[in-house]
């Protein structure tokens, strides 16, 4: 590896270490970094290399800090890899890139075949439906099985407000990026049990310097509701290629107060994959796995079929 290089990935590491280390008890993992375009993709790679891989794929505004109970839980007995999207959690922030739904996919396809996942369960959440889903369709033999939580892969007809609200020019832009209001305001709003203030900080720590939270602005300014917006081609894609998955065991695990994905999400879905398992979780909101954690890990142990005493429960 060239000085310059490894230089580089030291000061990755050193930086992620730097931001995770009010909670690292929380997220005690090693970080790794895959060069992409536009700069470096941060991942989690726990458990054994040659198990079954579970590849957790975020949305916004969060990042792979969402799946830490996961990953402590499962990469005993399966491989368990966790991207943080460009611009999001530890990876770097460009200042200038596409930060579009195919440049996200593209860095994920990259990762993906870099580290030749196989045998893969593709676990997605909101904006992680479509990118990670865009990577099953143009991979197939990779997915094994799918769990769809709180997303959608699909053109919707209506915007919530608050996220309307976000996307009103110049305002919304200065809120969302400059005061990194969207992802703070996710940690009282995506929840129905209060979080605590250390995972509160948690979630939005890597977005605590000016300008770093222009991927969640580009995330909200990328949501498509017209045919001519430049994203609506790949969600439209990504929507005419879920009948190829009917046959894949899958399971909907949906957090049923969710006032973004609402149920009728999940509905779209169940008639999407009308063979799938579906699990209503309702009391849970947009961050299902932080309102029910321990029944979020009772699905995915029934349904990846792993023991339940396997995964005992983190802080």
């Amino acid at each position: 590896m060239p000085a310059t290089v490894h230089s580089l990935a030291l000061d990755r590491s050193a930086r992620a270490r730097a931001i995770c280390a009010p909670f690292a008890d929380l997220y005690p993992f090693e970080p790794h970094f895959h060069e992409v375009d536009g700069g470096a993709l941060h991942y989690l790679d726990e458990g054994p290399r040659d198990m079954p891989v579970l590849l957790c794929v975020h949305g916004n505004p969060t990042w792979s800090f969402l799946f830490r109970r996961l990953v402590t839980a499962f990469s005993s007995c399966m491989r368990v890899v966790a991207p943080d999207h460009l611009g999001c959690g530890l990876s770097d922030q460009p200042a200038t890139w596409g930060y579009r739904l195919a440049d996200h996919a593209s860095n994920l396809e990259s990762l993906v075949l870099a580290l030749d996942l196989r045998r893969v369960t593709l676990l997605v959440h909101d904006w992680g439906g479509p990118i990670g889903l865009t990577v099953a369709a143009r991979h197939p033999q990779r997915i094994e099985r799918l769990v769809v939580t709180n997303t959608a892969a699909f053109p919707a007809r209506r915007m919530p407000r608050r996220i309307a609200l976000c996307r009103v020019p110049i305002l919304g832009r200065a809120v969302v990026e400059g005061f990194d209001a969207f992802a703070r305001a996710a940690t009282v709003m995506a929840v129905e049990r209060p979080l605590s203030r250390r995972v509160r900080r948690a979630f939005v720590a890597p977005y605590e310097s000016p300008r770093s939270a222009r991927a969640t602005w580009r995330f909200v300014e990328d949501i498509p509701m017209h045919p001519r917006h430049p994203s609506w081609g790949p969600l439209a894609a990504v929507n005419a290629a879920l009948p190829r998955f009917r046959t894949v065991p899958a399971l909907i695990l949906w957090g049923e107060r969710d006032w973004c994905f609402t149920p009728a999400f999940r509905a779209e879905w169940e008639r999407r994959l009308p063979e799938a398992a579906v699990r209503r979780l309702e009391g849970a909101g947009h961050y299902l796995f932080e309102d029910a954690p321990l029944e979020v890990r009772e699905a995915l142990c029934e349904f990846l079929d792993v023991p339940l005493e396997v995964a005992e429960d983190p802080a």
